[in-house]
């Protein structure tokens, strides 16, 4: 009897496979496969924390839901969230499912494992797939006895979107950080990428009460918490050359409520940057022209595209394949917040709102001069500026001559360039055929001369260094 067989209707039987399907992943591979992410993600923080001078913070590794519920009922996002909803003619769950959208594109997931095996990873092989990396501690002294349980801001000057990639890999020896980064990475899957990596999304320029309210929280507490971040005062990539005017919001959000005598220090270290050739140049350059007509999304997906096939094949040809040339990162001395406050006397928690922006601005204009001072001389902006100086022409050994007896010039200056790194002939030819290549400049009988249909963008890269220049 019990070894007759039973039979059943096909449908029934596709349910009981489905079901023990669902069952066998829920209760085998999906413990499985969380237990295996689990220790994957507590030996990659382990690595890190063993080399890590700035340690990783717990706020880092809370959860992500947890965050954003602190955030969400924070007293001052729920105010925002009525004024918003009375302001508007909305209901106040309409005005909430809005502060909630905005609440989780702004507080990232931070995941060890991703941060220490793709992140770093990527970052390395790409800056030095593009360019020889330079990057240098002006005074490693003071950068060492910086406090290590201090909120460390790194500063940076905004060249290119590459700016992002290659501080991350530079500074990641030492610490995590965490960038603020614009709206144009929020595409699948480079978007949930970034928040793993603990950066977190903003949109620039919005005058939206409920969302800058959202922003201002999110950096209040993170700052508070000790997490490493990194900060461009100039709100955006240059487009000349020149260091922008400090927009002051961000650091703002930081100081608005900081108290010297009870919260931990804020440490500002200036980065400077610097490229042989920044890879969006023409893009931004073409943004000075006011008649330019923009550039579809399509336009720019196969533009780039276009521009990684190209080297990519490049590279495959060994004698052909030459990188951009350097790209230059130079950490400058920290500027304690503590320390600035006691000795401008000055206490921004206390200050009313336009005398604490003025404030603000003294110090971010402070910050900015302390960033040019440490950007890179490399050899392409200084044999741009010196052609355009010299536009009757100059040949292969003046141009040499040139490069020494400038360098001299900016080192007198306080230019943040060694004797041990000044370009040797080679690294000056190099310089002189990346020009020639992308016809910036002409040769002439044995003489090179600038293209006049390029002026605006050789003017972008000698913009970089002029700074050195004009304090004569």
């Amino acid at each position: 009897m019990l070894s007759q067989p039973i039979s059943i209707p096909l449908w029934i039987f596709i349910i009981l496979v489905m079901v023990s399907c669902v069952a066998a992943i829920e209760w085998i591979f999906l413990p499985s496969f969380r237990w295996y992410v689990r220790r994957r993600t507590n030996k990659a923080l382990a690595e890190i924390s063993s080399h890590l001078r700035i340690s990783v913070r717990p706020f880092q590794l809370t959860k992500k839901q947890v965050i954003v519920d602190r955030l969400l009922h924070d007293p001052e996002v729920m105010k925002a969230i009525d004024e918003h909803a009375k302001d508007n003619n909305l209901s106040r769950e309409k005005s909430l499912s809005i502060a909630k959208k905005y609440v989780g594109e702004t507080v990232p997931s931070f995941n060890a494992y991703i941060y220490q095996r793709c992140s770093y990873w990527f970052a390395k092989k790409l800056s030095w797939h593009l360019y020889r990396v330079r990057g240098h501690v002006l005074d490693a002294k003071k950068l060492m006895n910086v406090d290590p349980d201090a909120t460390i801001v790194f500063v940076l000057n905004h060249r290119s979107n590459m700016d992002y990639i290659l501080v991350s890999y530079l500074a990641s020896q030492s610490t995590t950080i965490s960038y603020a980064v614009g709206e144009w990475a929020k595409f699948w899957p480079l978007k949930s990428l970034i928040q793993s990596m603990g950066a977190f999304f903003v949109h620039r320029n919005s005058r939206n009460s409920l969302y800058r309210k959202v922003l201002e929280r999110y950096v209040h507490m993170a700052t508070e918490q000790g997490v490493c971040q990194a900060v461009f005062p100039e709100g955006g990539l240059t487009r000349d050359g020149k260091m922008r005017p400090a927009k002051l919001g961000f650091i703002d959000y930081m100081l608005r409520s900081y108290d010297i005598k009870t919260k931990r220090d804020i440490v500002f270290v200036p980065v400077g940057i610097n490229f042989d050739r920044v890879i969006e140049d023409r893009s931004l350059t073409r943004q000075l022209d006011p008649k330019a007509p923009g550039r579809s999304s399509w336009f720019i997906v196969k533009t780039t595209a276009h521009f990684f096939l190209k080297n990519s094949i490049l590279r495959s040809t060994e004698e052909r394949w030459k990188r951009f040339g350097y790209a230059g990162v130079n950490f400058g001395n920290p500027i304690s917040l503590k320390e600035y406050c006691h000795e401008n006397d000055v206490f921004f928690n206390q200050l009313p709102r336009e005398q604490r922006f003025e404030e603000i601005g003294t110090l971010a204009q402070h910050l900015m001069q302390r960033i040019e001072q440490v950007i890179p001389i490399l050899p392409t902006p200084l044999i741009a500026d010196i052609l355009l100086e010299h536009r009757e022409g100059l040949n292969h050994f003046d141009i040499k001559m040139k490069v020494h007896t400038t360098i001299e010039e900016l080192q007198k200056n306080g230019a943040p360039i060694k004797d041990s790194e000044i370009p040797k002939e080679t690294t000056i030819d190099h310089a002189i055929q990346i020009l020639e290549m992308r016809k910036l400049i002409v040769q002439k009988h044995d003489k090179y001369f600038i293209n006049n249909n390029e002026i605006k963008l050789l003017e972008y890269y000698a913009n970089s260094i002029r700074h050195f220049r004009s304090n004569t």
